[in-house]
């Protein structure tokens, strides 16, 4: 038994920490409620309204948040213990699904609740998601598994992107939407069980009397002065912007075009969680860091292919496999830019770095949501996600052809840490 166990921990590294396992296990459980509860979110606010617009309002709300507060979020993740600042965004969130459960379950829900709601959770994960990213240095304890442990999360995350829409699809068919509200609330039980077991020793992070707004401004100059960073920065940002477009105009497609409901809906979100899980998969089996780049640079066209294929289905069993390929481009996307970014920021300044990239991706949805939802009635969903797809090829373009200098660029930090002995990221 003993060999068995140590042959598991060969296969994926980052399950030697014990930290890492606890948090594998609670937060795996609390992403399957998250998820139900972004599905029966959107499909109520348009069982309510009937209306694009304010699918991408309501989304707009959720995450604008972390547009403006996720550099502070960073200093905070950089001051402060991003364990206990982890466990009471946690209590927070749990608070709030449950509210959400409390409404809706007592027939009082309106759509100026979501809305209220949903930023109050944007306000939660612009503290929350920068420390989550750099407490998972935290978690391991070698170095060597860190690559490992980013992709490994990536699996947990669409591994829940699959379960969670799925059951949360026959959830909103057979008995509402208070119910996923309900057992997402009650999930986030798991991981602060979990965070609480944590082994956590004091934050050796060291302490700085610069003023917070000189540590947001120093956090900027340093990632937008190394072209690395910048690079994955912008490209994650324009992503955001219109490639995850989708997640709020998905409903209409499902309702309108492929003539279905609710279960409709989470098969083609299970679906792209599906796509999203192969891909999570194939970076945690990854031995090594190098090629990451490419990977980087070729996701957004994986993405844009897809979207316009999406666009132009009409049949929902074609549609459900172009959706595989959906979410296979986003998690290749947002998993790869994490991982370098982890491995090359200064320990120091890593809060911040990942502030900015929480300020990218989650920070650009929202405005992406918002466009989404107004293009979506102006100019219909297909012809929205026709634009959006060619929009993330012509990054996924550019990306390409700043590679090489970006690699030589990243090759001397890889070497530094030990990490390789030579050879192209």
């Amino acid at each position: 038994m003993e060999n068995t166990g140590a042959s598991w921990k060969h296969v994926i590294p980052a399950f030697r920490s014990r930290n890492y396992r606890l948090f594998f296990v609670g937060q795996g459980i609390s992403l399957i409620g998250s998820w139900m509860t972004q599905l029966a979110t959107i499909w109520l606010v348009y069982s309510l309204t009937n209306s694009a617009l304010m699918l991408g309002v309501v989304a707009f709300t959720s995450q604008i948040p972390s547009f403006f507060l996720a550099p502070f979020g960073g200093i905070f993740a950089d001051r402060f213990s991003r364990h206990q600042i982890l466990i009471g965004t946690q209590i927070l969130a749990m608070l709030q699904s449950l509210s959400l459960a409390a409404l809706a379950l007592s027939g009082m829900i309106q759509v100026w609740h979501i809305i209220a709601l949903s930023l109050l959770q944007g306000f939660i994960n612009a503290f929350d998601a920068p420390a989550r990213q750099a407490f998972v240095t935290e978690l391991i304890e070698r170095r060597d598994d860190l690559a490992n442990a980013i992709a490994i999360n990536s699996t947990m995350f669409n591994g829940a992107r699959l379960i969670g829409p799925a059951i949360g699809g026959l959830l909103l068919a057979q008995v509402g939407a208070g119910y996923c509200f309900l057992i997402d609330g009650v999930s986030y039980i798991a991981v602060i069980m979990a965070l609480l077991a944590m082994r956590v020793g004091a934050n050796q992070i060291p302490r700085s009397n610069v003023n917070p707004l000189q540590r947001i401004k120093d956090g900027f100059t340093y990632s937008f002065g190394f072209p690395p960073i910048r690079s994955i920065l912008l490209l994650a940002a324009l992503v955001s912007l219109f490639g995850i477009q989708y997640t709020v105009i998905v409903p209409i497609f499902a309702a309108e075009i492929l003539k279905g409901g609710a279960q409709t809906l989470g098969f083609l979100m299970a679906s792209s969680g599906i796509g999203a899980l192969v891909g999570g998969i194939y970076l945690a089996t990854r031995k090594t860091v190098f090629g990451l780049g490419k990977v980087i640079a070729i996701a957004p066209t994986i993405l844009g292919i897809a979207l316009i294929a999406f666009a132009i289905s009409r049949l929902l069993p074609l549609s459900l496999v172009i959706m595989l390929f959906v979410g296979l481009g986003t998690i290749l996307q947002v998993a790869t830019s994490n991982t370098v970014l982890q491995i090359i920021v200064d320990e120091d300044k890593r809060g911040r770095v990942m502030s900015l990239f929480t300020m990218s991706f989650l920070g650009m949805t929202p405005f992406g949501n918002l466009l989404g939802g107004f293009l979506a009635e102006r100019i219909g969903a297909p012809t929205t996600l026709i634009i959006d797809g060619i929009v993330c090829i012509i990054g996924s373009i550019f990306f390409t052809r700043e590679l090489p200098e970006l690699r030589k660029l990243v090759l001397p930090i890889y070497t530094q840490k030990g990490i390789i002995k030579g050879s192209n990221p």
